[in-house]
């Protein structure tokens, strides 16, 4: 991983064989981002994506391995227990251009993927909400 800092924003190149979401979050850890945005293009061969089951609260996941295009990573940075919360959704598409995604557990790269993470400089936290089970955004 190799990242520069153009004003707010970190451009960031992920080399191939890291796995996307456990990069950028200790990249959010060692530079301390509290609030952000993530978007993502490039390509993984090894993907895990989730979905959230409002009824049972809780969320079902599966992992796919193959060639695809990683249309896009779209997602922001929180605050958990002070410790940086990214939450990323993500679009792939397959060799024969089916697309598909959910939330974003992991991914490995398979070439390269480029991020960018605009910091912003205030700081939001998220909580367990009882009532849906999720960690929601409070303001």
């Amino acid at each position: 991983m190799e990242s520069k800092k153009i004003g707010s924003k970190y451009f960031i190149r992920i080399d191939k064989g890291e796995e996307i979401v456990s990069v950028l979050t200790e990249f959010c850890n060692e530079r301390s981002i509290k609030l952000g945005e993530i978007s993502a293009i490039g390509a993984v061969n090894e993907v895990e994506i989730g979905l959230f089951d409002p009824l049972e609260k809780e969320y079902h996941s599966n992992s796919i391995r193959g060639t695809f295009e990683i249309l896009s990573i779209i997602g922001n940075i929180t605050s958990n227990k002070d410790n940086p919360y990214l939450h990323m959704h993500i679009t792939l598409s397959d060799s024969e251009y089916n697309a598909f995604g959910g939330h974003l557990n992991k991914a490995v790269v398979s070439a390269t993927c480029e991020v960018i993470i605009e910091e912003l400089s205030e700081k939001l936290d998220r909580y367990f909400d009882e009532n849906t089970g999720l960690n929601l955004i409070e303001f």
